[in-house]
């Protein structure tokens, strides 16, 4: 009896470890605050504080824009996913941005809003799946939100018309979203790949920041994956940026900081060895923080962005 009450208690306490874990690592992130709160917007630690000015300012610029269109799709799991859409001129190309893991299209997006709205760009801000706008209980670090970047691609192409040309955008995790949707049959309007930051793979990424705080990856991770399995319903190795990038034949730009503190550099190095793209470029930036590549050095960050949508969109930005 006694060896039976233990093996029960043993079996609840790794039942509710599973949960936690999971729990922590893809729980849906809700932010309960007011949306025109710039300050719980802001990203938070000593790296960010230099550019706090230029952050609050690039936030302020797309909480309060005036003219904006919310949008909203299904994802091919019934889940609704909203946006937002910024016209800049008609006919102009399309840039679909996807923000990152705990993130919001409002902090992580302010760069390439700045940018749409200088250069006549139509911008699309995607919220992800369990995150922000958009419906959902898992974040799944990839593995579904490639989809459902596929699915923003296909509603852009029937709401623009056959011929409208596509970028997509991501940083940290929504980076290693637009990798991953590179190899899920993209419709060739997509004309290009723009990634800031993003992580190899969700198991490496998950083992990283395991590491870095000071949690054994090698117990905890198969917690993780079991998780992710028994209450999100999906495999964390089913897909990743990394095998994503060697069938990858689109134009892609890669842009990392060489001090980033949670992502670590070398992921996208590894992406861009990996990449099959006859038409590649990385961009390192030197400095630390996550995510901070367009503060630290705007102009290097600028100027291969306008490279880029030049060459993939086939034309000079219009201001």
């Amino acid at each position: 009896m006694i060896f039976t009450m233990i093996a029960i208690v043993v079996l609840i306490v790794f039942f509710v470890s599973v949960y936690v874990i999971y729990r922590i690592c893809f729980g849906e992130y809700r932010e309960t605050y007011p949306e025109d709160d710039v300050q719980r917007h802001m990203p938070k630690g000593p790296a960010y504080e230099a550019f706090s000015e230029v952050i609050e300012r690039g936030i302020r610029n797309v909480i309060e824009a005036i003219e904006y269109e919310t949008v909203e799709i299904t994802s091919i799991d019934g889940l609704k996913l909203r946006g937002r859409y910024y016209h800049r001129q008609d006919g102009a190309p399309l840039v679909i941005f996807f923000h990152g893991y705990h993130g919001n299209f409002y902090r992580d997006g302010n760069g390439i809003y700045s940018y749409s709205q200088k250069n006549g760009i139509n911008l699309l801000l995607a919220s992800q799946r369990s995150q922000g706008l958009s419906e959902g209980k898992a974040i799944t670090f990839g593995i579904m939100e490639r989809h459902d970047c596929k699915s923003w691609v296909e509603y852009a192409i029937n709401r623009f018309g056959a011929d409208v040309k596509i970028d997509l955008f991501g940083i940290s995790m929504g980076a290693a979203t637009v990798m991953m949707a590179a190899d899920v049959g993209l419709p060739d309007n997509v004309k290009g790949i723009l990634t800031d930051c993003g992580f190899s793979s969700p198991k490496e990424i998950l083992c990283a920041v395991m590491d870095s705080m000071k949690l054994p990856s090698k117990v905890m991770y198969p917690f993780a994956k079991l998780g992710a399995k028994w209450f999100g319903h999906f495999d964390l190795e089913e897909a990743s940026a990394y095998e994503s990038m060697k069938n990858c034949k689109l134009p892609i730009l890669f842009v990392h900081n060489d001090g980033d503190d949670f992502v670590p550099f070398w992921m996208s190095e590894k992406c861009y060895e990996a990449c099959a793209s006859e038409d590649k470029k990385f961009v390192r930036v030197k400095g630390v923080g996550h995510g901070l590549s367009w503060c630290l050095e705007p102009e290097k960050y600028q100027s291969a962005m306008v490279e880029f949508f030049e060459k993939t969109f086939g034309e000079k930005p219009v201001a």
